[in-house]
């Protein structure tokens, strides 16, 4: 009950006398609420970025019905929703990688996975095996700088809840790269209750190991560090940090369990249709018969893991509004890369591992009310690498000397003031390769030589390499151009022969 209500409440011995109370209660709260806005108005804004994982590019509500976000359409409804936007790898860690550099993975040094194959074949890790194994001891350079440190010289207090992926030892780990808190797991993916990866356990609390929560479902843990975060840092600058890891499949050795994402009963029976049908049914793996999900309970691990994540990015929103910080607060919200599982990524072709547009083209959210009109969508051609940039401008902090980056301030592109300057991005990955030049889209893999005009074939349908075989190669000279920039480029751990 509030002060007020508990005045109102009470049976007074004289009604003027209350209102008087009441009135000066509500004069020192819009006094105090007004000394609260200036201020938050007079510094940088705060930066809220979001990160899912694995979410298909047409999985938000604002899209169909077929899906429940309505706190990602609040940040729609609110904003710019872009539809031309590319992460820098199609998977997980180069792309987190290139986001908080703003630097290219081939640049930066992490363009390939910092992951164990083994547990793919069952394998579970003992411990004294996994710590020397190269999902514990690979990790991204020390020399590169990431966001948060670039954010640090302009005031921010920075944290960090959710997925990490970008090394395990003390010197990769958040704390050591400039984040002040750090919650969450260290790997590629976990098991939403036991916090473990393949039956190692993997969540941190800073730089140490812990099972504190163990057996809570992470999201809520996601968002409960993220609230936190914002009710303590509501006074200065802050940059949050929140990856989440649904609505990636379970990283579990069960087969019953690991096919899937994981979301509770509650979330799923947001889709009732589906949740009447879900089973578990035979399957194989490595040749036995096993029990897996049905399509069903694939499908509602999934679209519940997705609305139980939107749900904790609302309570987000709602804390924002009930501190006035939304006006001061820039909020972006997209995938690490194309869907995969239960992901609806339509019209777009191909997923998750693939450099086709369903790999690497993704959803984004961009809310900032000042310069942003709210519902508003674009289909100018962007990248993550853009993200740095922007925020550096914002944030009134100079980008870090003598480093290269590869993407720019597109806040005046959000706003609809200019058109985007960007009119090429490149992809490798492995033996796969891909060049986009304005709407001009090259991919070589496996299976050939692909050219599409993504003006009029966003869903990379029609292969004009046979017919076009002059335009196939003016984009191919690009890409080895851009591979022999990336090849002079000064030389960064893991993975390069220096």
């Amino acid at each position: 009950m509030s002060i007020q209500d508990s005045i109102t409440r009470q049976t007074p011995p004289c009604p003027a006398f209350v209102r008087i109370i009441v009135t000066v209660f509500g004069l020192l709260a819009a006094v105090a609420w007004t000394g609260s806005a200036a201020r938050a108005a007079d510094r940088p804004p705060n930066i809220v970025l979001i990160v899912s994982d694995d979410q298909g590019y047409h999985d938000l509500g604002v899209l169909g019905d077929h899906i429940l976000t309505p706190s990602l359409d609040r940040i729609a409804r609110e904003g710019v929703r872009l539809t031309n936007f590319y992460v820098a790898w199609p998977a997980c860690t180069p792309s987190r990688g290139a986001l908080l550099t703003g630097r290219y993975p081939q640049r930066n040094g992490i363009y390939d996975m910092i992951r164990n194959e083994a547990p793919d074949y069952g394998h579970k890790y003992a411990a004294e095996e996994y710590a020397v194994t190269w999902e514990r001891i690979g990790g991204m350079d020390t020399r590169e700088i990431l966001l948060p440190r670039m954010l640090k010289q302009a005031g921010y207090y920075s944290g960090i809840f959710g997925k990490w992926d970008l090394g395990m030892h003390r010197r990769y780990l958040p704390l050591a790269r400039g984040w002040d808190e750090f919650y969450g797991f260290v790997n590629t993916g976990i098991d939403y209750y036991t916090h473990e990866r393949y039956g190692v356990p993997s969540m941190y609390r800073d730089n140490r190991p812990t099972n504190e929560d163990q057996g809570t479902y992470c999201t809520d843990l996601f968002r409960r560090e993220a609230v936190r975060f914002v009710q303590e840092n509501k006074d200065r600058p802050f940059f949050l940090y929140l990856p989440f890891n649904a609505p990636h499949n379970a990283s579990n050795l069960d087969p019953a369990i690991r096919a899937a994402a994981q979301a509770p009963d509650e979330w799923r029976q947001k889709y009732p249709d589906l949740h009447a049908r879900e089973a578990l049914a035979k399957g194989t793996r490595r040749g036995e018969t096993v029990q897996v999900p049905n399509a069903a309970l694939r499908k509602t691990h999934y679209l519940g893991s997705v609305t139980a994540m939107d749900a904790a990015i609302g309570d987000v929103l709602s804390l924002l509004d009930e501190y006035r910080l939304a006006e001061n607060t820039i909020v972006i919200f997209f995938s690490d890369n194309g869907g995969s599982g239960g992901a609806d990524n339509s019209p777009l072709r191909g997923g998750k591992g693939q450099v086709f547009d369903g790999g690497i083209r993704v959803c984004c959210l961009v809310r900032y009310p000042p310069r942003i009109r709210g519902g508003s969508v674009s289909g100018e051609f962007l990248t993550t690498l853009e993200v740095v940039p922007t925020l550096l401008q914002l944030a009134g902090a100079p980008p870090p000397a003598d480093v290269v980056l590869d993407g720019f301030d597109m806040l005046p592109v959000l706003s609809g003031a200019e058109p985007s300057p960007r009119q090429t991005m490149f992809w490798k990955r492995r033996e796969q390769q891909a060049a986009r030049v304005g709407h001009w889209k090259w991919v070589r893999n496996a299976n050939g030589t692909f050219l599409f005009d993504l003006a009029q074939d966003i869903g990379e349908k029609n292969n004009l390499a046979p017919t076009m075989p002059d335009k196939a190669a003016e984009l191919e000279a690009r890409f080895q151009h851009w591979q022999q920039e990336m090849d002079a480029a000064e030389p960064r751990e893991p993975f390069r022969d220096y």
